[in-house]
């Protein structure tokens, strides 16, 4: 038998990349990764948003630098992530968490627009994103792509089916890509969040979502966006280098009860 391997948990110096990241969870996600010492490109469609928390991680003595960047835009994304591997020297990470909140019927008359909003920001960018990043991770000592998706990828609410839909497209693009690109030591892993506190459910009442998280969740609370980054900041760990293709809940429970 060999002897123990000791295996790096620093993301230290490396560089990540992380959409939607003025708020809610990527903001958590960005001041997570900053404060374990990585470079992170705070990128968002809300620029002063995104400045903002670029500002927030500097005061805490960590390296960030804001883009402003519009996931719905091809040649915005080809931009923005050349600009962070020259402006860092090089990229490590890519976290795809931009969203946005989609409800509408399915007979309702702005259901096509809805639609092809939704699908355009929260499934279609994320491969632009891994492709044009990708010359960039294959020379990356420890590539990592976390997608985020939603518990919505996992079972499903009534009016949300635009993004359901794009949700479940993420789980199923991040088990192709895990195996399409695995040979070439670059992970792949998709995070389903439940209910969480971000903007989104903060138009939410505090006694509905009691409810509802008493009722549903075998934690019986909301989760906070902090809870969701620490996951994320573990699938990119250069001991993470054996987990790939993993679609993982992060909801309190919310999928494991069944009443």
């Amino acid at each position: 038998m060999s002897g123990f391997k000791e295996l790096s948990r620093s993301v230290k110096g490396l560089t990540v990349l992380v959409t939607g990241a003025a708020s809610g969870m990527g903001r958590a996600t960005a001041h997570v990764f900053a404060s374990e010492g990585a470079n992170v490109a705070v990128t968002d469609y809300d620029a002063q948003g995104a400045q903002a928390v670029a500002e927030e991680i500097a005061a805490s003595g960590g390296a960030g630098k804001a883009w402003n960047l519009d996931v719905a835009d091809g040649g915005e994304i080809k931009r923005v992530v050349n600009e962070v591997a020259a402006h860092f020297g090089g990229l490590d990470i890519i976290v795809n968490n931009a969203g946005i909140s989609v409800r509408v019927a399915i007979d309702d008359e702005g259901y096509e627009d809805a639609w092809a909003k939704g699908i355009a920001v929260m499934l279609t960018a994320h491969p632009r994103i891994i492709r044009a990043a990708l010359p960039h991770l294959r020379k990356s000592r420890c590539p990592r792509i976390v997608n985020i998706a939603s518990t919505e990828a996992l079972g499903a609410t009534a009016l949300h089916s635009p993004y359901s839909a794009a949700k479940g497209g993420v789980a199923s693009l991040t088990r192709s890509l895990a195996v399409e690109l695995g040979r070439e030591g670059i992970t792949v892993n998709c995070i389903c969040p439940g209910p969480i506190r971000t903007g989104i459910t903060d138009r939410i009442s505090e006694e509905h979502k009691t409810i509802y998280a008493r009722r549903r969740t075998a934690l019986g609370r909301y989760g906070d966006p902090e809870e969701v980054a620490h996951m994320t900041l573990s699938l990119c760990l250069p001991a993470a280098s054996f987990l790939t293709g993993a679609v993982i809940p992060v909801d309190g429970g919310l999928m494991a009860r069944n009443a």
